[in-house]
């Protein structure tokens, strides 16, 4: 309280989130076009080139802090096929590790839907966020990532489509949709609000929460996980187990096969009326 007895005017927060966006080498064609659709999306996003190693991801938080970003979304590439998401608050944490799953991007679902490049967009989650411990620090990590601030230097002062997050099998439903006040059949109508999807879509499983970022204690396991490497190599050893039981059952017809023209030899007429 100052000398005429008024208190003095609260200073604003100001949300000065900023997220580093880059990923590991060798990621195919369609991983590639994700990350171009999410820098798109997130005018906040500055995208660094492909980290050399999987094996220096401590590296990454000082990176984001050379490019003045407090957030990161990096995108692993295993094996060509397999690919993950970190999602970290830097440089203190914490970090999930998510596996992508069904990846259709704006290209490829060639949806209706349209919005404005740099339009901000509000994020929308699932109430099955608030159930969990894991799913409310998650909820507020992707606040902080998906959400753009209205001071981001590539930020248009519109909103005009919404991200959802939706909460189903213990995975992670992304999906983006544009918000329409008119039904376009009439046009000169009363103002109808609808949902136009656009794009892109994935699925997150999330399989570990870090304390730190991209490092540290583990704070949540997800304990139904399988990787899609043991889903492959379970996948192989049924088919080989088909091909060594398609095997065995020739060896044992070529074997009655013997034991029967055996039989046919002893009873022979030749042999009988010798």
């Amino acid at each position: 309280m100052n000398v005429d007895g008024e208190q003095p005017a609260q200073k604003k927060l100001k949300n000065k989130q900023r997220v580093m966006l880059l990923s590991s080498r060798g990621i195919t064609h369609r991983m590639r076009h994700l990350m171009n659709d999410l820098e798109v999306l997130l005018p906040h996003v500055k995208k660094d080139s492909k980290l050399d190693s999987k094996n220096h991801l401590h590296l990454l938080p000082e990176l984001a802090d050379l490019n003045n970003c407090n957030n990161a979304l990096y995108f692993e590439a295993r094996r060509h096929e397999d690919l993950y998401l970190w999602a970290a608050k830097t440089p203190n944490g914490p970090s999930v590790k998510m596996h992508v799953q069904n990846v259709h991007t704006m290209d490829e679902l060639k949806m209706t839907g349209n919005c404005l490049k740099g339009s901000r967009g509000l994020v929308s989650f699932d109430k099955g966020f608030d159930e969990t411990e894991w799913g409310r620090l998650v909820k507020e990590l992707f606040t902080h990532i998906f959400g753009v601030p209205p001071t981001a230097r590539k930020a248009k002062p519109f909103v005009d489509h919404i991200l959802t997050f939706s909460l189903l099998d213990s995975k992670i439903w992304f999906r983006n949709f544009q918000i329409v006040e008119k039904d376009p059949l009439q046009p000169n109508g009363p103002p109808q609000t609808s949902l136009i999807e656009i794009g892109p879509r994935f699925v997150l499983t999330p399989i570990r929460i870090f304390e730190g970022a991209f490092s540290g204690a583990t704070v949540y396991s997800n304990p139904e996980f399988v990787s899609p490497a043991a889903v492959r190599s379970l996948q192989r050893r049924e088919k080989g187990g088909k091909y060594n039981s398609r095997k065995d059952a020739e060896e044992e017809q070529g074997r009655r096969k013997e034991m029967r023209r055996l039989e046919d030899n002893e009873l022979a007429v030749a042999r009988v009326f010798a």
